[in-house]
């Protein structure tokens, strides 16, 4: 997937992506935002000092953040109208939803030049519902506890995925009374072993953290959660609410230099998982690759009483995929496939 160089491409690139995965509004906004952009109008003046930013940090949608910010916060009524997550209703005909959204962007220029800046965080929960099955294939394998390291955690909502309900066809996983449900996790009959799985550790770390327990965390979450997904969005308050009750250290810090001081730390008798959701295309290619050796460097350590594993879901060529190595003894395989938003993930690992 080649991802464009300009502000008008990667704006009509970052539509189509929406378009694909379920916002005709964003679809539209970012076709125009484009248009505008090329003509000179308020996406330019808003854009134009972002031409060079690095393109995985995706400034369209960090545009279409900052807006939706604006909405949520009561700042931009008249656009509000169209949006549902603050009571409205998507109307693309007429083009009064761009009208609205160009003044918008014209009356509010001065908030959005700093909001922009705001880097994306999506900390998506439904993606818990593809990670769960290699969590529990890890445990499964090593019989031990586990130790929980994620990057790019963002509030760190991830972190807690085993208070979270999951349910398929034939089976569940995890607290019944949990206010946070994931349905329909897996899409086949073929499931990962299912059993107990004990977290004695959680940490994460992220450039720019966000409190969850505060209000504007809550409403930096919300307003990366495109306005049309109600689903998604009820999904994040309800996983707001775990946040409140299950402490959780998510350290400001960049992933390969946090990463390193962790595994150094001593773990016997703990099954330590390094995971990541979305994150590989905001990392550099430099801090990829220090990454991925101080991981590999930390699994030619690893033992059976101290084992580390590698859980991803990253994008693959047509879904997400997740991807599980364990040392000792259990070699990189593609595990499932999965949507970037939420399951059902397929999944592929033989049996143990």
């Amino acid at each position: 997937m080649t991802v464009p160089h300009t502000i008008p491409g990667l704006c009509r690139f970052q539509a189509d992506l929406c378009r694909k995965l379920g916002s005709s509004l964003y679809d539209h906004l970012l076709n125009r935002c484009a248009e505008d952009y090329e003509q000179g109008g308020p996406v330019r003046e808003l854009l134009e000092p972002h031409k060079d930013d690095p393109r995985g940090s995706v400034v369209a949608l960090r545009l279409m953040g900052a807006v939706h910010r604006l909405v949520l916060e009561g700042r931009a009524p008249r656009l509000a109208q169209f949006y549902p997550s603050s009571g409205g209703t998507v109307r693309l005909e007429g083009g009064d939803v761009w009208e609205t959204f160009s003044a918008t962007l014209r009356e509010q220029m001065p908030a959005l030049r700093q909001l922009i800046c705001q880097p994306v965080q999506t900390n998506e929960v439904g993606r818990c519902g593809a990670l769960l099955g290699g969590f529990l294939l890890v445990a499964h394998r090593t019989g031990l506890p586990l130790r929980l390291l994620e990057i790019g955690s963002s509030a760190g909502l991830n972190l807690r995925w085993d208070h979270f309900r999951y349910t398929w066809k034939g089976g569940a996983w995890g607290d019944p009374a949990s206010p946070v449900v994931l349905q329909d996790v897996f899409a086949s009959e073929a499931v990962p072993p299912v059993g107990a799985v004990k977290v004695v550790e959680r940490r994460g770390c992220d450039p720019s953290p966000i409190d969850a327990t505060s209000t504007a965390g809550r409403l930096t979450l919300q307003s990366f959660i495109w306005p049309e997904q109600l689903e998604r969005r009820a999904l994040l308050q309800a996983a707001l609410e775990v946040a409140r009750t299950v402490p959780c250290v998510v350290d400001c810090a960049r992933a390969a230099g946090w990463l390193r001081a962790r595994l150094e730390e001593p773990a016997p008798g703990k099954a330590t998982v390094v995971f990541h959701s979305i994150v590989w295309q905001y990392l550099s290619h430099e801090e990829r690759d220090r990454v991925a050796e101080t991981i590999t460097a930390a699994g030619s350590r690893a033992t059976a009483e101290a084992p580390v594993a590698w859980l991803r879901m990253e994008p693959g060529r047509d879904s997400a995929e997740i991807r599980l190595e364990i040392f000792p003894g259990f070699a990189e395989q593609l595990i499932a496939t999965a949507g970037y938003h939420s399951a059902p993930a397929t999944w592929l690992a033989p049996p143990s």
